[in-house]
């Protein structure tokens, strides 16, 4: 288990660096994709949308590139729509159901440690369409109650939008029987599986969903390259106008690099889901944090579920020291705090204290995510710098 997965070399990137645990803000480019994408990015210029024969790779390796993210996820590939991010992606959903459902006082119903990108934009259509919103409270573990989401429906709700998988936490919501209750209630449900789709198999037919957000710097895919599954049939106002390209929901010549690498990660995601990859990850996880707990005695505490979450995250509080102030003192690792920094003042995530919290724990929180290239011997070496840290402190 010192090796990568699938007996990968190192990757350029990180070699020589700080141990990288921040896989869940982004992943490095397999250098696979950047392989595949190269050449439409060097040599098949053409634009797939044009009849000449400068036009056929394009549009072939665009078609290719729709089937293997559909492939992912078990959709067809007509209900992918290219985008530019998952910000983009979860605006075409939500303003675009909101929009296309032609209702007078439009409720959206979403919870409380949604990414910012899915809570900005129902504000958004509160301000700017009409909109009402109910944002649904969350439990210890960061998990929506059924009961809760049934109780919240009138009958103008249109749209739930409930996460996957919590960036911070990992926590994994009960997606399929959310969406059967939004559909029970006539609503569609949007899911943003940002951080969930290639670390965990999905199936959207299995949960139910009409909507999901893929992003591609999440799975070792360039920044730029996302994707909008639309179940067939669902009705969205389109994001860009224009040209008609990817349904009419998203204009513009279309970017076949970014497309192709994001169809190559989907495939390369799907053959790591299929041979032991998230056993693998979850194993390094499990060993890091229990490194931290048998090296520091009642100061480790779990923040989110310890069963249902992604297997490569682990979040942890150390009590009686500040996150950012550890991680200031273990350069030799890259991962991220459960605080933002706004000109100088920490603040506690909103997500954690969203799950009942206290300031004190959630300024003490580490998010430590593992992924494709982490090893054994960087478990080790993460672990007793954190631990000497800490002990310091």
């Amino acid at each position: 288990m010192s090796a990568p997965g699938a007996g990968l070399p190192p990757h350029p990137g990180l070699a020589g660096g700080p141990v990288y645990l921040d896989y869940n803000a982004t992943t490095p480019v397999d250098p696979r994709v950047a392989e595949a994408m190269w050449p439409h990015l060097a040599d098949f210029f053409g634009n797939p949308s044009s009849s000449h024969p400068l036009s056929r790779e394009p549009r072939r390796a665009l078609a290719e590139a729709r089937a293997q993210v559909a492939d992912l996820i078990g959709a067809q590939p007509g209900e992918i729509v290219f985008t530019g991010s998952g910000s983009e992606a979860d605006l075409l959903a939500l303003r675009g159901a909101v929009l296309a459902s032609a209702h007078p006082h439009p409720h959206v119903i979403t919870q409380a440690t949604e990414h910012p990108a899915v809570l900005q934009t129902c504000r958004a259509l509160e301000r700017l369409h009409g909109a009402r919103l109910t944002v649904l409270p969350v439990d210890g573990n960061g998990l929506v109650e059924p009961a809760s989401l049934a109780a919240a429906f009138t009958e103008d709700t249109v749209l739930v939008s409930v996460m996957a998988a919590n960036n911070e936490t990992g926590a994994l919501q009960p997606i399929a029987e959310l969406a059967a209750l939004a559909h029970e209630r006539g609503a569609l449900f949007h899911c943003d599986a940002a951080q969930a789709v290639g670390k965990i198999p999905l199936d959207v037919g299995e949960l139910g969903v009409d909507l999901l957000t893929i992003v591609g710097h999440k799975m070792y895919a360039p920044k730029g390259a996302a994707a909008l599954y639309v179940r067939d049939g669902v009705r969205l106002e389109p994001v860009v106008y224009g040209g008609g390209q990817e349904r009419g929901l998203r204009a513009g010549t279309e970017n076949v690099g970014l497309a192709v690498a994001l169809g190559t990660a989907a495939e390369l995601a799907a053959d790591e889901l299929a041979s032991s990859g998230p056993e693998r990850i979850a194993a390094l996880r499990d060993d890091l944090h229990q490194r931290l707990l048998v090296s520091l005695p009642g100061r480790v505490h779990l923040n989110g579920p310890d069963k249902h979450r992604l297997p490569n995250t682990l979040n942890i509080s150390v009590a009686g020291v500040l996150g950012h102030n550890l991680l200031a003192a273990v350069g030799q690792i890259a991962a991220s705090t459960g605080s933002a920094c706004h000109s100088g003042t920490h603040t506690p995530s909103p997500v954690l204290t969203a799950m009942g919290l206290d300031a004190a724990r959630a300024l003490g929180a580490l998010r430590l995510s593992l992924g494709r290239w982490t090893t054994a011997g960087e478990i080790e070496t993460a672990a007793a710098a954190l631990i000497r840290a800490a002990a310091a402190q």
